[in-house]
């Protein structure tokens, strides 16, 4: 059997004056973000402990002059951060006012360390940080945006690698664990305020920060070089401190209005066999908005979640509403992308809710994140970014690998490629819809690196599930800032 191979070009993204470029960084150091409103302030707030909010500070001033990157051998992979003069790369200023800090006592600190129930010690945690948040939010000093700098003696006990990096229930939903997830309780109790968070390590800050082996999401977790570190930072805080986009997927001439939708599946706290499905919608200007679905449901054994026909109709049929609302019309093509198998009748409730609202042109695809097939490339590299393979139908799509604007492989394991199912009567190619993915992966306001493995609706709506899990009803927000 013959299969059809190619390797995609490095998608480009669009930037100020309509500028577009492959690379963030370089995009915004030479047009910008997408929308520059001259004069933009972006005023911050730091909750910490006293060391880790004068580190913090420091950093800031220290940003103004700009870092020099450890690009000798990969100038690309590795840029300088240019610092924050009037043509910085964000084309605003970050600033922090000197009433906008707040610190928690050393001995507020030591009774969460010394707390031995590990749920109560982070609802402790938790609790102490909302209200420091909440004193900020009341006093004469609101900010656009606050980083919570975690000290490393909080995150000894407060973080759990093991839940807090796998806090949602794809891969394996008869799993899971009621072990308090305290990043997902964080942004869930701080909705309520009237600006986002972003939480932050002490080791951001202060490369001699050690943080144990232990809690660390993976065992080959690195601190990033200091200019690489101020880029991803300083991206997200301007995303959610002004509410805009540094950047967006780079439109094409004729294309048709479109509308991502990321569907994903969580536990509820204290739920062994209820899940709740999420999505997470993306339009063509980068903007999403969050839907809490109903309960969903599992096949033998707890695994495979899916939702009934009429939940995944009303789900649908409530995204393209939100959409219309925003956009005053319904899109032209609504893409679906699910981690998990399309049952028939989620489907046939999905294609309802896209006949009623008419769009014409519909793709739903499984996005499956393993497969046993690898290729190989000629001598000892990593399969090029942006291979793909049709597989008669399916493609197999590989959104990491070597990169040559990179001049190397910025990982530090093989890679492993997606593998894109269509449902049956999906209107796009198997090439076309691997293009798309591999350009919505570009999408992700919390870094700046372009190897990102899956496309914005999954890891966004994944993302929200984590914070929903915590969340009420009344409480929840449509500001995706709030859950990354």
């Amino acid at each position: 059997m013959k299969f059809e191979t190619k390797i995609f070009d490095e998608p480009h993204l669009e930037f100020g004056n309509n500028h577009h470029h492959p690379d963030p960084r370089l995009g915004l150091f030479e047009a910008g973000p997408l929308q520059i409103p001259l004069g933009d302030v972006v005023h911050i707030a730091i909750v910490g402990d006293s060391k880790t909010v004068e580190d913090t500070k420091a950093f800031f001033v220290n940003a103004a002059t700009g870092f020099k990157g450890k690009g000798e051998k990969h100038p690309n992979l590795h840029p300088d951060f240019p610092g924050l003069g009037n043509q910085n790369p964000f084309r605003c200023k970050f600033e922090i006012a000197e009433g906008a800090t707040a610190a928690i006592s050393q001995s507020k600190i030591d009774k969460i360390r010394k707390e031995p129930n590990h749920g109560k010690a982070v609802e402790m945690a938790v609790d102490e940080i909302v209200q420091q948040l909440q004193t900020l939010d009341d006093g004469s000093h609101r900010p656009h945006v606050a980083i919570v700098a975690l000290p490393v003696s909080l995150i000894e006990r407060v973080w759990n690698a093991k839940v807090d990096s796998k806090a949602t229930v794809e891969k394996d939903d008869s799993g899971g664990s009621d072990a308090p997830d305290f990043r997902g309780m964080l942004k869930a109790k701080a909705m309520g305020l009237s600006f986002p968070i972003q939480i932050v390590w002490e080791d951001v800050f202060d490369e001699a920060a050690k943080i144990p082996r232990k809690i660390k999401e993976n065992r080959a977790r690195k601190i990033q070089d200091q200019a690489g570190r101020t880029w991803n930072l300083l991206t997200t805080l301007y995303y959610k401190g002004t509410g805009r986009i540094p950047w967006r997927k780079m439109p094409h001439d004729g294309e048709f209005t479109a509308c991502y939708i990321g569907v994903s599946f969580y536990r509820e706290v204290g739920g062994q066999q209820l899940f709740t499905s999420a999505a997470q919608m993306f339009d063509e200007r980068g903007r999403g908005f969050i839907l809490k679905g109903r309960r969903a449901f599992t096949e033998s054994r707890g695994r495979h979640p899916y939702m009934t026909k009429a939940d995944a109709c009303q789900l649908i049929r409530n995204a393209l509403a939100a959409y219309k609302n925003h956009h005053k019309n319904y899109p032209a093509r609504v893409i679906v992308l699910k981690t998990s198998q399309f049952r028939e009748e989620e489907a046939d409730g999905i294609l309802e809710a896209l006949d009623e609202a008419g769009a014409e042109l519909r793709d739903l695809v499984w996005v499956q994140e393993s497969y046993s097939v690898k290729i190989l490339r000629d001598g000892n590299y990593p399969v090029m970014r942006g291979t793909f393979v049709d597989l008669g139908g399916k493609g197999l799509l590989y959104t990491n690998g070597s990169i040559p604007y990179y001049g190397t492989y910025p990982g530090m394991y093989d890679p492993r490629p997606l593998l894109l199912c269509p449902y049956k009567g999906s209107d796009s190619t198997i090439a076309q819809i691997a293009s798309e993915v591999l350009a919505l992966t570009k999408i992700n306001w919390n870094s700046t690196q372009i190897n990102q493995k899956l496309p914005i609706p999954i890891r966004a709506a994944r993302a929200v599930g984590e914070v929903l899990k915590y969340v009420t009803d009344e409480k929840i927000s449509s500001d995706y800032a709030r859950y990354i």
